[in-house]
Protein backbone atom coordinates (compact mmCIF):
# COMPACT_ATOMS: atom_id res chain seq x y z
CA UNK A 1 0.00 0.00 0.00
CA UNK A 2 1.20 3.37 -1.13
CA UNK A 3 2.50 6.64 1.09
CA UNK A 4 0.82 7.96 3.46
CA UNK A 5 -0.81 11.13 2.04
CA UNK A 6 0.47 11.30 -1.53
CA UNK A 7 -2.25 11.32 -4.30
CA UNK A 8 1.00 11.01 -6.91
CA UNK A 9 2.14 7.58 -5.33
CA UNK A 10 -2.08 6.37 -4.95
CA UNK A 11 -2.85 6.96 -8.76
CA UNK A 12 0.93 5.62 -10.06
CA UNK A 13 -0.58 2.45 -8.16
CA UNK A 14 -3.55 1.86 -10.33
CA UNK A 15 -1.89 3.19 -13.86
CA UNK A 16 -1.45 -0.84 -14.86
CA UNK A 17 -4.86 -1.65 -14.47
CA UNK A 18 -7.22 -1.35 -17.62
CA UNK A 19 -4.67 -0.16 -20.27
CA UNK A 20 -5.92 -0.04 -23.25
CA UNK A 21 -3.46 -1.36 -25.71
CA UNK A 22 -5.67 -0.60 -28.89
CA UNK A 23 -6.38 3.20 -28.33
CA UNK A 24 -3.65 4.17 -25.64
CA UNK A 25 -4.44 5.43 -22.23
CA UNK A 26 -7.23 2.86 -20.40
CA UNK A 27 -10.59 1.45 -20.80
CA UNK A 28 -12.24 1.32 -17.41
CA UNK A 29 -16.10 0.82 -18.11
CA UNK A 30 -18.56 0.27 -15.12
CA UNK A 31 -18.93 -2.99 -14.05
CA UNK A 32 -15.70 -4.29 -15.91
CA UNK A 33 -12.97 -6.05 -14.27
CA UNK A 34 -11.05 -2.96 -14.95
CA UNK A 35 -13.41 -1.20 -12.83
CA UNK A 36 -14.13 -3.39 -10.24
CA UNK A 37 -10.61 -4.13 -9.46
CA UNK A 38 -10.41 0.12 -8.54
CA UNK A 39 -13.61 -0.22 -6.55
CA UNK A 40 -11.94 -3.01 -4.26
CA UNK A 41 -8.59 -1.00 -4.84
CA UNK A 42 -10.91 1.99 -3.21
CA UNK A 43 -12.06 -0.28 -0.56
CA UNK A 44 -8.82 -1.55 0.63
CA UNK A 45 -7.22 2.17 1.10
CA UNK A 46 -10.52 3.56 2.85
CA UNK A 47 -10.97 0.44 4.86
CA UNK A 48 -6.75 1.22 5.78
CA UNK A 49 -7.53 3.99 7.15
CA UNK A 50 -9.94 3.44 9.37
CA UNK A 51 -12.84 4.18 7.23
CA UNK A 52 -16.45 2.91 7.90
CA UNK A 53 -16.87 1.38 4.03
CA UNK A 54 -20.58 1.10 2.66
CA UNK A 55 -21.73 0.14 -0.72
CA UNK A 56 -25.39 1.16 -1.33
CA UNK A 57 -27.87 0.18 -3.91
CA UNK A 58 -26.87 2.34 -6.73
CA UNK A 59 -23.37 1.06 -6.49
CA UNK A 60 -21.77 4.24 -4.92
CA UNK A 61 -19.35 3.65 -2.18
CA UNK A 62 -19.38 5.57 0.79
CA UNK A 63 -16.31 5.68 2.89
CA UNK A 64 -17.38 7.30 5.99
CA UNK A 65 -14.78 9.27 8.86
CA UNK A 66 -17.94 10.17 11.31
CA UNK A 67 -17.45 12.90 13.89
CA UNK A 68 -16.91 12.52 17.66
CA UNK A 69 -20.47 11.46 19.13
CA UNK A 70 -21.33 13.95 21.90
CA UNK A 71 -22.13 12.37 25.33
CA UNK A 72 -25.49 13.06 24.79
CA UNK A 73 -25.96 11.23 21.38
CA UNK A 74 -27.06 7.75 20.84
CA UNK A 75 -24.52 5.22 19.61
CA UNK A 76 -26.64 5.21 16.56
CA UNK A 77 -24.21 8.25 14.99
CA UNK A 78 -26.07 10.46 13.03
CA UNK A 79 -24.58 11.66 9.47
CA UNK A 80 -27.00 14.88 9.50
CA UNK A 81 -24.74 17.79 7.97
CA UNK A 82 -22.23 15.71 6.72
CA UNK A 83 -19.92 16.82 4.07
CA UNK A 84 -19.02 14.74 1.03
CA UNK A 85 -16.01 14.64 -1.60
CA UNK A 86 -15.10 12.59 -4.54
CA UNK A 87 -15.64 11.72 -8.02
CA UNK A 88 -15.66 8.33 -10.14
CA UNK A 89 -13.13 5.60 -11.04
CA UNK A 90 -14.74 4.46 -14.71
CA UNK A 91 -12.98 6.27 -17.95
CA UNK A 92 -13.97 6.68 -21.56
CA UNK A 93 -12.47 4.05 -23.63
CA UNK A 94 -9.05 4.95 -24.21
CA UNK A 95 -9.00 7.84 -21.66
CA UNK A 96 -6.08 9.20 -19.22
CA UNK A 97 -5.28 8.06 -15.92
CA UNK A 98 -6.55 11.98 -14.11
CA UNK A 99 -10.07 12.20 -15.01
CA UNK A 100 -12.14 10.69 -12.50
CA UNK A 101 -9.23 8.64 -10.17
CA UNK A 102 -7.63 11.97 -9.58
CA UNK A 103 -10.53 12.77 -7.26
CA UNK A 104 -10.66 9.89 -5.48
CA UNK A 105 -7.28 9.82 -4.66
CA UNK A 106 -6.71 13.24 -3.96
CA UNK A 107 -10.02 12.65 -1.36
CA UNK A 108 -8.03 9.86 0.13
CA UNK A 109 -4.59 12.22 0.70
CA UNK A 110 -6.84 15.05 2.05
CA UNK A 111 -8.29 12.31 4.80
CA UNK A 112 -4.53 12.03 5.60
CA UNK A 113 -3.70 15.33 5.64
CA UNK A 114 -6.28 16.61 7.85
CA UNK A 115 -5.26 13.87 10.16
CA UNK A 116 -2.06 15.13 9.98
CA UNK A 117 -2.95 18.56 10.88
CA UNK A 118 -4.71 17.29 13.94
CA UNK A 119 -8.45 18.50 13.01
CA UNK A 120 -11.19 17.37 14.69
CA UNK A 121 -14.23 17.76 12.37
CA UNK A 122 -17.62 18.45 14.22
CA UNK A 123 -19.75 16.87 11.18
CA UNK A 124 -18.69 13.58 9.41
CA UNK A 125 -17.41 13.35 5.88
CA UNK A 126 -17.53 10.45 3.42
CA UNK A 127 -15.31 9.98 0.52
CA UNK A 128 -17.85 8.97 -2.31
CA UNK A 129 -16.88 7.35 -5.80
CA UNK A 130 -19.51 7.14 -8.34
CA UNK A 131 -19.84 4.76 -10.82
CA UNK A 132 -20.81 5.34 -15.02
CA UNK A 133 -20.01 8.87 -14.68
CA UNK A 134 -18.22 9.08 -18.17
CA UNK A 135 -21.58 7.32 -19.68
CA UNK A 136 -19.26 5.15 -21.61
CA UNK A 137 -21.17 1.74 -21.25
CA UNK A 138 -24.75 2.63 -20.63
CA UNK A 139 -24.67 5.89 -23.12
CA UNK A 140 -26.29 7.97 -19.70
CA UNK A 141 -23.60 10.35 -17.89
CA UNK A 142 -23.20 10.63 -14.34
CA UNK A 143 -25.53 7.32 -14.25
CA UNK A 144 -24.83 6.64 -10.28
CA UNK A 145 -25.88 10.57 -9.20
CA UNK A 146 -28.70 10.56 -11.51
CA UNK A 147 -29.92 7.42 -9.66
CA UNK A 148 -29.29 9.04 -6.47
CA UNK A 149 -30.83 12.05 -7.01
CA UNK A 150 -34.09 10.93 -8.98
CA UNK A 151 -32.88 12.18 -12.23
CA UNK A 152 -32.92 9.04 -13.92
CA UNK A 153 -36.49 6.48 -13.02
CA UNK A 154 -34.96 3.00 -12.09
CA UNK A 155 -37.02 0.99 -14.60
CA UNK A 156 -35.26 2.80 -17.72
CA UNK A 157 -31.78 2.36 -16.39
CA UNK A 158 -32.56 -1.21 -15.54
CA UNK A 159 -33.02 -1.53 -19.52
CA UNK A 160 -30.49 0.80 -20.88
CA UNK A 161 -28.26 -1.55 -22.95
CA UNK A 162 -24.62 -1.67 -23.75
CA UNK A 163 -22.79 -2.41 -27.01
CA UNK A 164 -23.12 -5.89 -27.25
CA UNK A 165 -27.08 -5.69 -26.25
CA UNK A 166 -26.68 -6.74 -22.67
CA UNK A 167 -28.47 -5.00 -20.03
CA UNK A 168 -28.23 -3.12 -17.23
CA UNK A 169 -29.36 -5.15 -15.15
CA UNK A 170 -28.21 -8.22 -16.96
CA UNK A 171 -24.77 -6.69 -16.63
CA UNK A 172 -24.87 -5.46 -12.97
CA UNK A 173 -26.25 -8.92 -11.06
CA UNK A 174 -23.32 -10.49 -13.94
CA UNK A 175 -20.70 -8.12 -11.24
CA UNK A 176 -22.36 -8.71 -7.98
CA UNK A 177 -24.81 -6.07 -7.89
CA UNK A 178 -28.89 -6.65 -7.56
CA UNK A 179 -29.80 -4.08 -10.46
CA UNK A 180 -33.75 -4.13 -8.28
CA UNK A 181 -32.17 -1.80 -5.43
CA UNK A 182 -31.25 0.69 -7.29
CA UNK A 183 -33.41 4.76 -6.96
CA UNK A 184 -33.54 7.81 -5.43
CA UNK A 185 -32.57 7.82 -2.04
CA UNK A 186 -33.76 11.51 -0.56
CA UNK A 187 -32.73 10.35 3.12
CA UNK A 188 -29.37 10.21 2.44
CA UNK A 189 -29.91 13.43 0.74
CA UNK A 190 -30.80 14.87 3.52
CA UNK A 191 -28.26 14.44 5.26
CA UNK A 192 -25.28 15.81 3.16
CA UNK A 193 -24.59 19.67 3.67
CA UNK A 194 -22.22 19.66 0.75
CA UNK A 195 -20.55 18.07 -1.88
CA UNK A 196 -16.96 19.24 -3.13
CA UNK A 197 -14.99 17.33 -6.29
CA UNK A 198 -12.26 17.75 -7.56
CA UNK A 199 -11.03 16.81 -10.82
CA UNK A 200 -8.23 17.29 -13.46
CA UNK A 201 -9.39 20.35 -15.52
CA UNK A 202 -10.92 19.63 -18.91
CA UNK A 203 -9.11 22.60 -20.61
CA UNK A 204 -6.54 25.11 -20.88
CA UNK A 205 -8.21 27.84 -18.41
CA UNK A 206 -5.42 27.03 -15.53
CA UNK A 207 -2.95 26.77 -18.19
CA UNK A 208 -3.23 30.09 -19.51
CA UNK A 209 -3.90 31.66 -16.38
CA UNK A 210 -0.36 30.25 -15.02
CA UNK A 211 -2.43 28.96 -11.68
CA UNK A 212 -2.28 25.46 -10.46
CA UNK A 213 -5.95 25.57 -9.00
CA UNK A 214 -9.66 26.47 -9.66
CA UNK A 215 -13.55 26.50 -8.31
CA UNK A 216 -15.59 26.12 -10.53
CA UNK A 217 -18.22 28.46 -11.88
CA UNK A 218 -20.73 26.40 -14.07
CA UNK A 219 -21.07 23.36 -16.44
CA UNK A 220 -22.34 24.67 -19.87
CA UNK A 221 -25.32 22.60 -20.76
CA UNK A 222 -24.40 19.13 -22.16
CA UNK A 223 -27.29 17.14 -24.14
CA UNK A 224 -26.34 13.44 -26.27
CA UNK A 225 -28.57 11.80 -28.62
CA UNK A 226 -28.77 8.78 -30.66
CA UNK A 227 -29.29 9.20 -34.55
CA UNK A 228 -30.35 5.97 -36.01
CA UNK A 229 -30.32 6.13 -39.98
CA UNK A 230 -32.04 3.14 -41.72
CA UNK A 231 -31.70 2.62 -45.58
CA UNK A 232 -30.87 -0.54 -48.12
CA UNK A 233 -28.10 -2.90 -47.78
CA UNK A 234 -26.67 -3.77 -51.08
CA UNK A 235 -23.80 -4.81 -53.10
CA UNK A 236 -21.01 -2.31 -53.45
CA UNK A 237 -20.21 -3.15 -57.04
CA UNK A 238 -23.24 -4.45 -58.20
CA UNK A 239 -25.79 -1.66 -57.14
CA UNK A 240 -25.62 1.26 -59.38
CA UNK A 241 -25.30 5.02 -57.39
CA UNK A 242 -28.70 6.15 -58.87
CA UNK A 243 -30.38 3.26 -57.13
CA UNK A 244 -28.79 2.94 -53.95
CA UNK A 245 -30.52 4.11 -50.09
CA UNK A 246 -27.44 4.88 -48.33
CA UNK A 247 -27.46 5.49 -45.05
CA UNK A 248 -23.74 6.14 -44.85
CA UNK A 249 -24.34 9.54 -47.51
CA UNK A 250 -26.85 9.85 -44.86
CA UNK A 251 -24.30 9.65 -42.06
CA UNK A 252 -21.80 11.96 -43.36
CA UNK A 253 -24.18 14.79 -44.21
CA UNK A 254 -25.39 14.82 -40.55
CA UNK A 255 -21.59 14.96 -39.42
CA UNK A 256 -21.22 18.33 -41.93
CA UNK A 257 -24.14 20.04 -40.32
CA UNK A 258 -23.06 19.17 -36.63
CA UNK A 259 -19.83 21.21 -37.18
CA UNK A 260 -21.28 24.05 -40.04
CA UNK A 261 -24.15 24.72 -37.45
CA UNK A 262 -21.59 24.88 -34.33
CA UNK A 263 -19.38 26.82 -35.58
CA UNK A 264 -21.39 29.23 -36.21
CA UNK A 265 -22.50 29.62 -32.68
CA UNK A 266 -19.94 31.47 -30.24
CA UNK A 267 -18.23 28.81 -27.91
CA UNK A 268 -21.02 25.87 -28.75
CA UNK A 269 -19.13 22.43 -28.98
CA UNK A 270 -20.27 19.94 -31.23
CA UNK A 271 -19.09 16.74 -31.53
CA UNK A 272 -19.67 13.12 -33.05
CA UNK A 273 -17.21 10.49 -31.43
CA UNK A 274 -19.18 7.23 -31.98
CA UNK A 275 -20.19 5.61 -35.48
CA UNK A 276 -21.73 2.42 -36.09
CA UNK A 277 -22.08 1.09 -39.32
CA UNK A 278 -23.56 -1.85 -40.07
CA UNK A 279 -23.07 -4.59 -41.04
CA UNK A 280 -19.55 -2.76 -41.66
CA UNK A 281 -18.50 -4.53 -44.88
CA UNK A 282 -15.79 -3.09 -47.40
CA UNK A 283 -17.78 -4.00 -50.47
CA UNK A 284 -20.76 -3.58 -48.71
CA UNK A 285 -23.56 -0.92 -49.10
CA UNK A 286 -24.42 -0.35 -45.01
CA UNK A 287 -28.08 -0.84 -44.14
CA UNK A 288 -28.04 1.39 -40.89
CA UNK A 289 -25.90 3.40 -39.15
CA UNK A 290 -25.98 4.75 -35.59
CA UNK A 291 -24.21 7.54 -34.64
CA UNK A 292 -24.53 9.85 -31.43
CA UNK A 293 -24.24 13.99 -31.00
CA UNK A 294 -22.56 15.61 -28.27
CA UNK A 295 -23.65 19.08 -28.48
CA UNK A 296 -22.61 21.99 -25.37
CA UNK A 297 -23.24 26.00 -24.97
CA UNK A 298 -23.93 27.81 -22.22
CA UNK A 299 -27.52 28.70 -23.72
CA UNK A 300 -29.39 25.68 -22.94
CA UNK A 301 -31.55 26.69 -25.52
CA UNK A 302 -28.87 27.28 -28.25
CA UNK A 303 -28.25 23.30 -27.68
CA UNK A 304 -31.61 22.37 -28.77
CA UNK A 305 -31.85 25.04 -31.59
CA UNK A 306 -27.68 23.79 -32.92
CA UNK A 307 -29.39 19.80 -32.75
CA UNK A 308 -32.85 20.82 -34.04
CA UNK A 309 -30.82 22.75 -37.15
CA UNK A 310 -28.71 19.31 -37.70
CA UNK A 311 -31.61 17.12 -37.46
CA UNK A 312 -33.51 19.20 -40.26
CA UNK A 313 -30.61 19.08 -42.81
CA UNK A 314 -29.88 15.08 -41.60
CA UNK A 315 -34.21 14.50 -42.66
CA UNK A 316 -33.90 16.43 -45.93
CA UNK A 317 -30.98 14.41 -47.33
CA UNK A 318 -32.17 11.42 -45.81
CA UNK A 319 -35.94 11.93 -48.06
CA UNK A 320 -33.55 12.44 -50.92
CA UNK A 321 -31.89 9.06 -50.48
CA UNK A 322 -34.82 6.97 -49.16
CA UNK A 323 -33.65 6.50 -45.89
CA UNK A 324 -35.45 6.89 -42.67
CA UNK A 325 -34.65 8.66 -39.95
CA UNK A 326 -34.89 8.08 -35.82
CA UNK A 327 -33.98 10.56 -33.42
CA UNK A 328 -33.49 10.01 -29.66
CA UNK A 329 -32.60 12.56 -26.90
CA UNK A 330 -30.93 9.81 -24.35
CA UNK A 331 -30.04 12.61 -21.96
CA UNK A 332 -30.13 16.57 -21.33
CA UNK A 333 -28.17 18.92 -18.77
CA UNK A 334 -29.24 22.21 -18.02
CA UNK A 335 -26.38 24.82 -17.84
CA UNK A 336 -25.63 23.78 -13.79
CA UNK A 337 -24.40 27.31 -11.44
CA UNK A 338 -22.82 25.74 -8.54
CA UNK A 339 -23.75 27.13 -5.02
CA UNK A 340 -22.87 30.64 -4.69
CA UNK A 341 -22.70 30.28 -1.04
CA UNK A 342 -20.94 27.42 -0.87
CA UNK A 343 -18.09 29.15 -3.58
CA UNK A 344 -18.12 32.18 -1.85
CA UNK A 345 -17.09 30.48 1.37
CA UNK A 346 -14.48 28.34 -0.61
CA UNK A 347 -13.21 31.67 -2.53
CA UNK A 348 -12.53 32.61 1.32
CA UNK A 349 -10.39 29.76 1.82
CA UNK A 350 -8.70 29.95 -1.32
CA UNK A 351 -8.83 33.73 -2.59
CA UNK A 352 -6.48 33.64 -5.29
CA UNK A 353 -8.48 30.61 -6.68
CA UNK A 354 -9.50 32.06 -10.25
CA UNK A 355 -13.54 30.96 -11.16
CA UNK A 356 -13.77 28.60 -14.52
CA UNK A 357 -16.73 27.50 -16.12
CA UNK A 358 -16.50 24.45 -17.89
CA UNK A 359 -17.81 22.47 -20.78
CA UNK A 360 -17.95 18.59 -19.10
CA UNK A 361 -20.19 16.92 -16.82
CA UNK A 362 -19.58 16.09 -13.48
CA UNK A 363 -21.36 14.39 -10.73
CA UNK A 364 -21.06 17.25 -8.68
CA UNK A 365 -23.62 19.04 -11.63
CA UNK A 366 -26.07 16.72 -11.53
CA UNK A 367 -25.65 16.65 -7.48
CA UNK A 368 -26.27 20.69 -7.47
CA UNK A 369 -30.59 20.11 -8.15
CA UNK A 370 -30.60 18.57 -4.51
CA UNK A 371 -27.66 19.60 -2.86
CA UNK A 372 -24.90 22.55 -2.42
CA UNK A 373 -22.28 21.25 -4.37
CA UNK A 374 -18.90 22.79 -5.47
CA UNK A 375 -15.46 22.04 -7.43
CA UNK A 376 -11.84 22.25 -7.32
CA UNK A 377 -9.79 21.93 -10.93
CA UNK A 378 -6.17 20.84 -11.00
CA UNK A 379 -4.12 22.24 -14.15
CA UNK A 380 -3.68 20.16 -17.05
CA UNK A 381 -0.36 20.58 -18.69
CA UNK A 382 -1.91 19.48 -22.12
CA UNK A 383 -5.27 20.63 -21.82
CA UNK A 384 -6.32 17.72 -22.99
CA UNK A 385 -9.03 15.18 -21.68
CA UNK A 386 -10.52 12.06 -22.62
CA UNK A 387 -7.14 11.11 -24.31
CA UNK A 388 -3.86 9.61 -23.04
CA UNK A 389 -2.36 12.96 -23.45
CA UNK A 390 -4.30 14.25 -20.34
CA UNK A 391 -1.87 14.76 -17.09
CA UNK A 392 -1.01 16.58 -14.23
CA UNK A 393 1.96 17.89 -12.56
CA UNK A 394 3.23 16.09 -9.50
CA UNK A 395 3.67 19.46 -7.93
CA UNK A 396 -0.37 20.99 -9.34
CA UNK A 397 -1.64 17.64 -7.65
CA UNK A 398 0.14 18.29 -4.32
CA UNK A 399 -1.69 21.51 -4.52
CA UNK A 400 -4.73 20.20 -5.54
CA UNK A 401 -4.87 17.89 -2.47
CA UNK A 402 -3.87 20.76 -0.17
CA UNK A 403 -6.30 23.46 -1.42
CA UNK A 404 -9.42 20.22 -1.14
CA UNK A 405 -8.27 19.70 2.40
CA UNK A 406 -8.12 23.19 3.18
CA UNK A 407 -11.60 23.51 1.72
CA UNK A 408 -12.88 20.50 3.93
CA UNK A 409 -11.23 21.51 7.13
CA UNK A 410 -13.26 24.97 6.83
CA UNK A 411 -16.41 22.77 6.21
CA UNK A 412 -15.81 20.62 8.63
CA UNK A 413 -15.20 22.47 11.75
CA UNK A 414 -18.11 24.98 11.10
Amino acid sequence: MTTHGDANALLSEIDGIGIDSDRGGYTRPVFSDAELELRDWFDAHATARGLSVEHDGNGIIWAWWDAPAPADRSEHRARSGAIVTGSHLDSVPGGGNFDGPLGVASALAAVDLLRDRGVTPVRPLAVAVFPEEEGSRFGLACLGSRLLSGAAASETVRALTDDTGRTYADVATAAGFDPTSIGPDPERLADIAAFVELHVEQGRGLVDLGQPVALAGAIIAHGRWHVRIDGRGDHAGATRMADRQDPVVVAAETVRALRAHTLIVDDARGTVGRIKVTPGGTNVIASAVDLWLDVRHRDDEAVRRIVSEVVAATGRVADAEGCAVTVTEQSFSPTVFFDPALRERMQGVLPHAPVLDTGAGHDAGVLAAVIPTGMLFVRNPTGSSHTPSETAEAADVTAGVEALADVLEHLLTR
